[in-house]
Formats: C-alpha cells, sequence, structure tokens
C-alpha cells in the first residue's frame, strides 16, 4: 500500500467514524470538529494508528489487555472455538466445554469460598447481574426489606443503568437518571486529600466511623451489601489507608451486610496477584466481580464469583416450576471462555504476575520522581496501575480549573512523543499491560518528565500558573 493510499484510507475511515459511531464518553466539545484517532493495528505493548503512528500502551486498552496485544494463540484458541461451536445457550440445563472448564478454573484461582460463576458481557452487566442476585438472595431468605446497596463518592462501577447509580462520579450521571433511594455514596478513601493534620490510621478510622453511622441511620436490616473496588479505579486511583477494607468488611459482617469487590480493574494480574482482595487486602469477600483482565480484552466478558453460602439459597428452588430467571443470551459464551481459558494459561506460564510484582515497585519509584514538576501534586496507585494528580498548587492542591484541559494536555504531549496515557479531567492514568520491562518504564517515564515540562510551559503562557 502506498503512502498516498494509506492517507486515502485513513480520512475516509476517519469520516465514516465521525459521522456514524457514537463513542462511549465522547468529548463533543472537539469531536465534531476533531474527530478520533483511529487505532489499526496493535503488537505487545505497542498500538498503531491509521496514519502508521506507533505508539506505547500506557493504558491496556481500556485497563484490560494485561497479556499484551497480538497474542496469536488467544485468536487461535478462538478460531478453533468458533469453528468448532461458536454459540449455543446455557440457558435451561444447556452447557458447553469452555464455561465449563473455565469457571472451574476461577473456582481455583479465587479465593476459597467463592466456587460459583455467574457469567456476563463486561464488568457493567457484572455489577448489574450482582445486584439483582444480591436482593434475590435476601428475598429468598425472607428479608425483602434489605435492598439498599453502600457505594463511595467516586467509585466507578459502569455505566448500564443499575451500575451507573453505584458509581459515584458525579460527572458520570450529569443530566442522566439514576435509581433513587437504592444507593447511598460513603466518602470516597482518599489519601492525598485527606483532612489536614490527620494521620493515615487516624483517616481510617473516620472512614470506618463513617460507614458505622451510616449502617446505624439507615438500618442494618435495610442494607443489602457494600460494594467497593480494591483500589479505585476510574474515580483516581485511590489507595485506601492501611487496614481499611478489612476494617469495613468487619462492619459488615457484623450487621448481616454482603461484602462485594469490585475486581474488574485489579484481577487478573494488575497488582501481582489473580485477585487482589484476598493476596493483597486480607478480605475474603462474598462475591468478586471481574472481566476485563479476564479475557485480557480479546472478547468480551464479565463473571460474579459467588460463595458457597450464597449458593445454597440461590440454588434451592422457589417452588414447582421456579427457575433462577436471570441471565443473558451470551452468559457463558463458548469463544469468550476460550479466550479467558488461553489467556489465564499465558498469565501462568509467563509468569505475569511475578513480572508485576518486580517491575511494578519501579514503575511506582520512577513516576514518583515526576513529583519535581511544577504540576504534579500527587503520585498513586500500586504496581500497573498508577496515576498523576495535576494541580495548580502544591501547597493548597487546589486544582486548575477546567477549560485549562489539563489532562488532556498532558496527554497530547506523550502521544506526540508516543506515548498514550489516560486524561481523566485533572489526572492522568497509566495502567499498561502487564508486559512492561524496567527498560519500558525508562521510556515511558522519559516521555513523560518531556511532556510535563511541555505542558508546564504552555499553562504559563496561557496564564494558568
Amino acid at each position: 500500500m502506498t503512502i498516498e493510499t494509506r492517507a486515502h484510507d485513513a480520512q475516509a475511515l476517519w469520516q465514516k467514524d465521525k459521522d456514524h459511531f457514537i463513542h462511549p464518553f465522547t468529548d463533543f466539545s472537539t469531536f465534531h470538529e476533531e474527530g478520533c484517532d483511529l487505532i489499526t493495528d496493535s503488537d505487545g505493548i505497542y498500538v498503531q494508528d491509521a496514519k502508521g503512528n506507533r505508539f506505547i500502551d500506557g493504558i491496556a486498552g481500556l485497563w484490560c489487555v494485561n497479556v499484551g496485544h497480538g497474542r496469536a494463540e488467544i485468536g487461535q484458541a478462538m478460531a478453533e472455538q468458533a469453528t468448532r461451536m461458536a454459540y449455543f445457550s446455557t440457558f435451561n440445563n444447556l452447557s458447553n466445554a469452555p464455561a465449563a472448564e473455565l469457571s472451574a478454573r476461577l473456582a481455583e484461582l479465587a479465593p476459597a469460598h467463592l466456587n460459583h460463576v455467574f457469567y456476563s458481557c463486561g464488568g457493567s452487566t457484572a455489577n448489574d447481574a450482582t445486584i439483582r442476585l444480591v436482593h434475590y438472595y435476601f428475598n429468598r431468605l425472607g428479608k425483602p426489606a434489605k435492598k439498599r446497596i453502600i457505594s463511595r463518592n467516586n467509585a466507578y462501577h459502569g455505566t448500564t443503568y443499575l451500575a451507573s447509580t453505584l458509581t459515584g462520579i458525579a460527572s458520570n450521571n450529569w443530566d442522566f437518571d439514576t435509581l433513587d433511594h437504592l444507593v447511598t455514596h460513603l466518602s470516597e478513601a482518599n489519601c492525598y486529600r485527606r483532612p489536614e493534620g490527620m494521620s493515615e490510621a487516624e483517616y481510617c478510622e473516620h472512614l470506618v466511623r463513617e460507614f458505622e453511622e451510616t449502617v446505624a441511620e439507615i438500618g442494618a436490616d435495610n442494607i443489602a451489601a457494600f460494594i467497593a473496588e480494591p483500589i479505585m479505579g476510574a474515580g483516581g486511583v485511590l489507595v485506601a489507608p492501611k487496614g481499611y477494607h478489612k476494617r469495613m468488611q468487619a462492619v459488615c459482617r457484623a450487621n448481616d451486610i454482603l461484602y462485594i469487590a469490585d475486581e474488574v480493574v485489579t484481577g487478573f494480574g494488575r497488582l501481582g496477584h489473580f485477585f487482589a482482595s484476598e493476596a493483597v487486602y486480607e478480605t475474603q469477600p462474598d462475591i468478586i466481580n471481574c472481566a476485563k483482565g479476564l479475557s485480557s480484552g480479546y472478547a468480551p466478558l464479565g463473571a460474579t464469583l459467588i460463595s458457597d453460602e450464597l449458593y445454597d439459597v440461590l440454588s434451592t428452588p422457589q417452588g414447582p416450576g421456579g427457575v433462577l430467571s436471570t441471565g443473558f443470551t451470551y452468559s457463558g459464551h463458548p469463544v469468550s471462555c476460550a479466550a479467558a481459558l488461553k489467556n489465564i494459561e499465558i498469565i501462568e506460564r509467563e509468569g505475569i504476575c511475578e513480572n508485576v510484582r518486580a517491575v511494578g515497585p519501579y514503575l511506582e519509584e520512577r513516576l514518583a520522581s515526576l513529583s519535581h514538576h511544577a504540576t504534579v501534586g500527587d503520585v498513586r496507585g500500586s504496581h500497573f496501575m498508577m496515576c498523576l494528580e495535576n494541580v495548580a498548587d502544591k501547597q493548597t492542591k487546589a486544582l486548575f480549573p477546567v477549560e485549562a484541559r489539563v489532562g488532556d494536555r498532558v496527554a497530547f504531549e506523550a502521544q506526540q512523543r508516543g506515548l498514550i496515557i489516560r486524561p481523566v479531567g485533572h489526572l492522568n492514568i497509566v495502567s499498561p499491560p502487564l508486559i512492561w520491562t524496567r527498560e519500558t518504564v525508562d521510556r515511558v517515564v522519559d516521555i513523560l518528565d518531556a511532556a510535563l515540562t511541555k505542558t508546564t510551559a504552555t499553562l504559563r503562557a496561557d496564564g494558568y500558573l
């Protein structure tokens, strides 16, 4: 293909995309004029756009391409399954081999009591299905008043109608409706912006006390579950104070409240373990939700891992002819499950969790070196889940005005230098494929260093500093 042909095809694709594709989280203030960058090829830690520009993928697609791009053996596993049997229903006591095999593997990898799997199509639908099952569980126990779900401000649990209600990021729901009186949001665990003069231990106590007071106010008999990401993702990569999750689970146990861990982002290696809840945070959730890294993004798939105790109730028929009347056409889709099985095999065979545990602290250390920049107020996260918070004043932690678009500026400058990171308002998120090496980390930090230097200069030139 000639350069002229490639340019013509790229322009035609760009126009089709702009004219017809409604993208998730589109910024329409720029989209009508600028359209989107079209990513057409990928390999390992790299992606390439329609114009032939190559970039280091600093966001793993969207928190999900954990084993890296272009894994032919995953594609082959999917092709073989699609050729043998692409799809058949899993309703009404029908199943398929990949779904059965994957369910057993997930039960092996998860905390010991989570031995049962309900499949959906992604993270939002996993969270949505989970709440429906939780309500059903308490109805079957004769406790129909236990409906309220406790979530947190700045939590991200998805954008289906129910999941968006769980989500605590206010801007996500501007002019969208949510379900009234179903979800109560607690304060997020934000150590960077904790009350001045409060130690981390005191801050943990403060957050746990807020939960206890909320339970007392609403009444434990009205609360079904508490849902939390081990580390908040889209809400700012917020790492809770030490002991927080264990303490919050203790409150749940004392009040007959189910503890749901949303491991859609943290699962399958991002923090160095298949699941972070028990291995990192010493908690044993009643339910773990996962997606994204479950298949490394090679096929849509979500899963709800359910404890033996819950399953014993869910699996008891309501009466003659009664069935568990919930699910999706694509629950346990054989091609998606085949992709997940091969993905798990690669993670284990190549020691990808071990790589994260080895390289992750180096990524944390090198990114922390960027704190010398005038705009970098905080560098936080854990292992391959990191965030830079940009501020206008390090002393007061004051933010730039929205119109400064500071996160977008940093991301643009990084992309100009061959790195894609994710801007979220005043934040920049780094959540790469889990196969980065120390050498990759050094290259990335060099790019970010230059991008932040240039961003600081443009902010000064525009009067924001």
